[in-house]
């Protein structure tokens, strides 16, 4: 079931871009992308089980309104604003447009009603979500992308050609920085809870016991997501011939299942996208309506229900739109996500867990900005003085300089009072 909510649009559509723009620099590439895509939201699920499996326990240290502020900007992300409508939308793209002669806008509101009405149907019946999605979704998902990821290793469409783009100097940083694309470090963090309520609602009561199996459906899924990855990325870097002139990863991934399985192929490729999307979006939904319901009198079905309709409304907005706006966004709400894992899994090493946790997220959140601010197209040269600027990671160095700071500051306050 976890694997399966991870594995969505961004999962699927951003490795071949990134294979075929890598190409001889594939390597570096994805060992960048899967310490984003792969590692971070392992270590997200790891610390979520660490902290109790609750946001609560991720954010104790910090003020209740900022941590609920925190959490209702992830939500709003990773639900209604981008990740589930893009896995809506890819769905349509590569899982329902091709087979159609002449589709418009009809088609695609259409789509998105069934879509997010089948979303919504599996999202209500929460109890039995690692029934429905962990016995049946996910093993015919996994079946479809092994069968595709063993035609690519067996059978490889054309030669690894020269790196292209920033993939030529900075392969491996620019691979970590498309791993934010999957958004699943955000969706770590808020699937750990929801598993957690699935494990308990099978009897598991015991606070190590659902530590221990929470973790371990983390390792499962991060395996999983790693064979899909790399298996996509060297799809990618031998599909210069089959997808010349191709200008996204879907357009690479459709062009290689043709020339690999013929008309055929397309049918294969339908299966594994709108399974991968339906799957994420039924966790999305699910983990969504599960918070806010905690937050609202309104109860958990009611919100169900407001998400799915709000995704099919945001889904008729057209994917390349969604995913120019939610760049910038991810740009500066990633790096404080990946601060929030690293002090929770640090936090007994601190002196100080509050001063250190407000600091260094504030630190994070501010660099951070700057990061986002120069990918929406405004002028930030002035700063471009600033360590990895060029990057797009100009909030790592100060950001890992005030992690060490606190781990003495506490401590010096701790003594001078002492004295």
């Amino acid at each position: 079931m976890t694997f399966a909510f991870f594995l969505g649009a961004g999962n699927i559509i951003f490795p071949p871009q990134a294979g075929l723009m890598a190409g001889e620099h594939t390597l570096t590439a994805m060992l960048g992308f899967l310490l984003t895509a792969v590692g971070l939201p392992l270590i997200g699920i790891v610390a979520v089980a660490v902290a109790g499996g609750g946001w609560n326990g991720l954010t104790r240290d910090l003020p209740k309104s900022v941590a609920t502020m925190m959490a209702v900007l992830i939500f709003i992300i990773i639900g209604p604003a981008f990740a589930a409508p893009r896995a809506g939308l890819v769905a349509y793209e590569m899982g329902f447009k091709p087979f159609l002669t002449a589709p418009d806008q009809l088609e695609l509101t259409l789509f998105s009603i069934v879509f997010f009405a089948i979303a919504m149907l599996f999202s209500l019946s929460q109890g039995k979500l690692i029934d429905t999605i962990g016995k049946f979704l996910t093993p015919a998902l996994f079946a479809a992308l092994a069968i595709l990821a063993i035609a690519v290793m067996v059978s490889p469409q054309g030669e690894i050609v020269a790196a292209q783009g920033d993939y030529v100097d900075q392969a491996f940083t620019k691979g970590f920085l498309e791993g934010y694309n999957t958004m699943d470090t955000f969706a770590a963090l808020m699937f750990g809870m929801l598993i957690v309520d699935v494990i308990r609602k099978k009897g598991v009561e015991s606070d190590v016991d659902t530590c221990k199996y929470l973790i371990m459906a983390g390792v499962i899924a991060a395996a999983g997501l790693a064979f899909v990855y790399i298996s996509l990325f060297y799809l990618g870097a031998t599909a210069s011939t089959v997808a010349n002139g191709a200008t996204n990863g879907g357009e690479i991934l459709a062009s290689y299942v043709l020339a690999l399985f013929g008309p055929a192929g397309q049918v294969i490729l339908s299966v594994i996208i709108v399974l991968a999307c339906l799957t994420t979006v039924i966790g999305l939904v699910s983990a969504c309506a599960d918070y806010f319901s905690s937050l609202t009198r309104f109860s958990y079905k009611a919100w169900v229900v407001v998400m799915s309709v709000t995704c099919a409304v945001v889904a008729n907005v057209g994917l390349t739109q969604l995913i120019s706006v939610s760049i910038p966004v991810l740009f500066a709400l990633y790096p404080v996500a990946i601060v929030l894992i690293a002090m929770t899994l640090l936090r007994r090493f601190m002196p100080n867990p509050a001063l250190a946790f407000r600091t260094v997220l504030g630190v994070s959140l501010v660099f951070a900005l700057i990061d986002a601010a120069k990918v929406a197209g405004l002028d930030m040269s002035a700063l471009s003085s600033l360590p990895l600027f060029d990057f797009g990671m100009a909030w790592l160095i100060p950001t890992t300089l005030t992690l060490v700071a606190m781990k003495f500051v506490g401590r010096v306050e701790a003594n001078t009072v002492h004295s």
